[in-house]
């Protein structure tokens, strides 16, 4: 059993310590993992730079190249939410090129799954804009690349906040299924029921708005009566999930109340319909929490599960919400 983590200390490059988005989150899952029972049995692999051609496979010219002279010269915004560094442009390829060479491993049985450590995040990077403190989709690029290949690919997005960038780069597209919970009302405002593809993409975006205060009851269910028998019928060949952590009931932006140990759950649930999965880290800024929950998904990965004194109250009324989806769903899928 290989579980690779993809890392490099160039992501702490990326880094405004006022922002809740900064390097000290990569500091602390850092050493989180050396603590862990199995941080030996692990293998680190340094990212490769994403090359250009491939950016341009997602991107906009008009985009990829604003971000590629903000990070020229040092520090600016690309909206109140989202900042670039100096080199940023080189750090965000790195991010993005580690999924997809993680991806490529585990599709090439070089490792059984793994992390993607990286950063700046990437679920909110549209085909032409750079928001919501993402620069580049990272896993929307790796899942481009994939498909090109002939596999299909399931991208599973755990974070509070809904990847309207995932979901906008794919809406049209039936080789890479989007399935999403979030907080509803929240930030960025989409990921509504009925926002469900576009032509041959109809039926391959499945969106759960959860309501503040559901937690991991409301999405145990939705796993099962929703998430769990649509990708079975889609048979993916891998799953890339956008691990944001900000669903943690302790998170500074967050309003779900998932526990530190459901995050390996819903690994789980994932691995019994495929194993080759490549996690990439998105939000998550609680300090204290973060790299509980980290542990909690590489070592599910590893079948070597660890468990944290984490007491949650939540609210469980989910049932109108999986109706709705499931009459959305039910021209598409026999769920």
């Amino acid at each position: 059993m290989t579980t690779q983590i993809v890392y490099s200390k160039e992501f702490l490059k990326h880094d405004n310590a006022s922002h809740p988005e900064n390097a000290q989150r990569l500091v602390v899952m850092m050493n989180e993992i050396k603590k862990a029972p199995f941080y030996k049995e692990l293998e680190f692999v340094e990212p490769d730079l994403l090359s250009e051609e491939m950016l341009h496979g997602i991107h906009s010219d008009e985009m990829i190249q604003q971000i590629k002279e903000m990070s020229s010269y040092g520090e600016s915004w690309v909206d109140m939410d989202t900042y670039v560094c100096k080199s940023d442009y080189e750090t965000a390829r790195l991010a993005a090129g580690g999924v997809l060479q993680v991806g490529n491993d585990v599709l090439e049985g070089k490792a059984d799954n793994a992390f993607s450590l990286v950063r700046p995040p990437g679920h909110h990077a549209t085909g032409n804009r750079s928001m919501g403190f993402c620069l580049f989709n990272n896993a929307a690029i790796a899942a481009n690349e994939i498909s090109k290949k002939g596999k299909r690919v399931l991208i599973f997005d755990l974070d509070v906040h809904h990847g309207n960038g995932t979901q906008d780069i794919f809406y049209g597209r039936k080789d890479v299924l989007y399935q999403s919970f979030h907080l509803s009302p929240h930030y960025p405002g989409t990921g509504d029921i009925k926002e469900i593809g576009v032509g041959v993409g109809k039926g391959y975006t499945i969106n759960a708005p959860l309501s503040h205060g559901n937690g991991e009851v409301a999405v145990s269910k939705l796993l099962d009566e929703i998430f769990m028998p649509i990708t079975r019928k889609f048979k993916p060949d891998i799953i890339l999930v956008s691990s944001g952590f900000d669903s943690h009931h302790l998170d500074l932006l967050g309003g779900l109340k998932l526990s530190s140990n459901f995050f390996g759950e819903m690994i789980s649930r994932l691995q019994d319909v495929q194993p080759k999965i490549v996690c990439t880290l998105e939000g998550g800024y609680n300090l204290d929490w973060i790299g509980k929950c980290l542990l909690s998904q590489i070592g599910q990965m590893m079948y070597h599960p660890v468990k944290f004194d984490d007491p949650v109250r939540e609210d469980t009324d989910v049932e109108k919400i999986i109706e709705k989806i499931r009459n959305e769903m039910e021209k598409y899928w026999k769920i």
